[in-house]
């Protein structure tokens, strides 16, 4: 779900981070559409990443449907019908005392100001005798003044964001001052992604195929190029990440996280995640509800509810963004899809003819490897501007390029920062991890194409506009190598200190409802919401929601439940 960021010091590297954090949090919302790279939502803090539409559309959902939920096959069910996540005990089982004895040993890392380290935890917990997977940390020492407060963990989301990727480029220079000040500024990249041994699946040439397929098919021919796709995106995963596919889950990533704390030296974590970053939080307090400290859950995920119906609410949450935006667009002389006066039900019957006819014939881009735009990319290039509203303009920029000037060029880059493709054509292992990660956690919403057009009516209903690639998107897990271990479940956390929820009333990725449904579950929730567009919200412009945030985490003073802000 994925990047969101915070405030930044200068206008150019809030740029940055802006661009980085949109990339991160677009992920975490169903499987890679066509790709394995799925995620959540874009490129520079993804995620977490876009979602699910055609061909394009089909790498855009994946990330959507995935980073999101990935949940059982049953659209029914909620908090009440699942088990909550149970506690693990307090005591530091004999087997494991090697690793929470470990200390940390700092170097530099390249970075100004960063200084980089590596961890060891078993790669199986059940089994911490199999074997290690090292884990890489990074921090940037408290600046001060003031008493340090210990560390700050943060995660931009995904899941497949790397961590210290979003440290490095927004979070240790771009949070506020005065939490900086008091916190060293910390990030493990969880395991299987970037820096954390990570997975691997497709090569860059396979990737840019797997992202161009068709995710909306039309017949038999289309649909099984589909499949064939998703198969060769598994079967690439479990052929170069073998024994790792097995051990990337959420619960092992939040148990990681506490060997970081105890590495640390810290009594307690302190934690800020975003977008599938609060599904990682929310489980580390779960498990370990008296080592959570202060923690800020921003754009939240509810991990009671299974995939398809996860998948469902957040296409929903895609059309909101989508309604705002056209509602805008219209609005502005630039718009490419209506004048003022035009209906957002018509924004969207004009984008989905300009659809159309990229999958019949798709446009030039100027791309140096030869890459045309069709449905697939373009679908992908506008889920990725939904996450924030900052994006609009460039959107309608690059839609106007494409509609008028035959020039796919501008929704183009969109896409690429999504699947974090550079220039020369290499995609960052996100899209893989986010897959991994989202094929584990949950079992698959769909299990064959024929369970997936029984549900199209359903989807297309909660967005005529990405309803159908969406849906097609949730198929992605059904050819997964490894078996789920997860379910949906719910989480109390009973005994934690107070923990923030945060939700966003328009957030495409993670649809306020689920802020909701999290804050409820949580024994000692308190839910902050921001009335507003936009994926997350610490850090996008609203003083209410940054002044509130930073009393707890400066001052340990949490906002009343219910508080809203715009």
């Amino acid at each position: 779900m994925s990047l969101v960021r915070a405030m930044a010091c200068t206008q150019s590297i809030q740029a940055a981070a802006q661009s980085y954090a949109r990339l991160m949090h677009i992920r975490r919302s169903s499987r890679p559409l066509l790709m394995p790279d799925q995620t959540e939502p874009p490129a520079a803090h993804r995620r977490t990443r876009r979602s699910r539409t055609g061909g394009a559309l089909l790498a855009a959902a994946a990330l959507l449907v995935s980073a999101c939920s990935s949940g059982s096959a049953t659209s029914s069910g909620g908090a009440a019908a699942h088990a909550a996540l149970a506690a693990l005990p307090q005591a530091t089982p004999a087997a494991l005392a090697s690793y929470y004895g470990q200390r940390v040993h700092w170097r530099s890392c390249g970075v100004p100001g960063f200084q980089c380290a590596t961890l060891k935890a078993p790669l199986d917990y059940a089994k911490p005798t199999d074997g290690d997977i090292r884990l890489a940390v990074a921090r940037k020492k408290a600046t001060g003044p003031g008493k340090r407060l210990g560390s700050l963990l943060v995660n931009p989301g995904g899941p497949g964001g790397s961590a210290i990727g979003y440290l490095q480029a927004y979070a240790g220079i771009g949070y506020p001052a005065e939490v900086r000040a008091r916190y060293d500024m910390v990030a493990v990249d969880p395991r299987g992604v970037a820096r954390s041994e990570p997975v691997e699946c497709l090569g860059g040439r396979a990737m840019d195929a797997y992202t161009q397929t068709d995710s909306t098919p039309d017949d038999e021919r289309e649909t099984t190029a589909l499949v064939d796709a998703y198969k060769g995106f598994a079967e690439g995963c479990g052929a170069q990440s073998p024994r790792l596919l097995r051990h990337v889950s959420t619960v092992e990533a939040a148990r990681d996280m506490d060997l970081v704390r105890a590495a640390l030296r810290d009594p307690r974590l302190n934690y800020v995640g975003a977008s599938y970053g609060t599904f990682l939080g929310a489980t580390y307090a779960g498990l370990f509800p008296e080592r959570a400290g202060r923690l800020v859950l921003d754009g939240a995920m509810d991990p009671s509810l299974p995939a398809r119906r996860l998948n469902i609410e957040q296409t929903a949450g895609f059309e909101t963004a989508f309604q705002s935006f056209a509602k805008d667009c219209v609005q502005q002389p630039d718009c490419p899809l209506g004048g003022k006066g035009t209906k957002p039900g018509q924004v969207g019957r004009n984008l989905n003819a300009f659809f159309e006819k990229l999958d019949a014939r798709p446009i030039p881009t100027g791309d140096a490897d030869g890459r045309e735009l069709g449905e697939s990319l373009a679908t992908t290039g506008v889920i990725a501007a939904m996450y924030d509203e900052g994006s609009w303009a460039q959107l309608r920029e690059a839609l106007t390029s494409a509609m008028k000037e035959n020039d796919g060029a501008g929704l183009l880059v969109l896409s690429d920062s999504y699947y974090e493709r550079d220039a020369d054509g290499r995609y960052e292992n996100m899209m893989f991890a986010n897959a991994a990660v989202n094929c584990l956690d949950l079992p698959a919403a769909f299990d064959s194409p024929d369970e997936v057009r029984r549900n199209l009516p359903a989807f297309e209903k909660a967005s005529p506009v990405f309803g159908e690639g969406l849906a097609w998107a949730s198929l992605n897990c059904a050819y997964w190598p490894v078996r789920a271990t997860g379910e949906p479940h719910r989480i109390e956390a009973k005994g934690a200190a107070p923990i923030i929820v945060v939700g966003t009333t328009r957030d495409p990725a993670t649809p306020y409802r689920w802020a909701r449904g999290l804050s409820a579950q949580l024994s000692s929730a308190r839910l902050l919401t921001y009335e507003g567009d936009g994926h997350t919200a610490y850090g996008r412009g609203s003083t209410c929601i940054d002044s509130t945030i930073n009393a707890y985490l400066l001052r340990g003073t949490p906002p009343t439940n219910g508080k809203r802000c715009s």
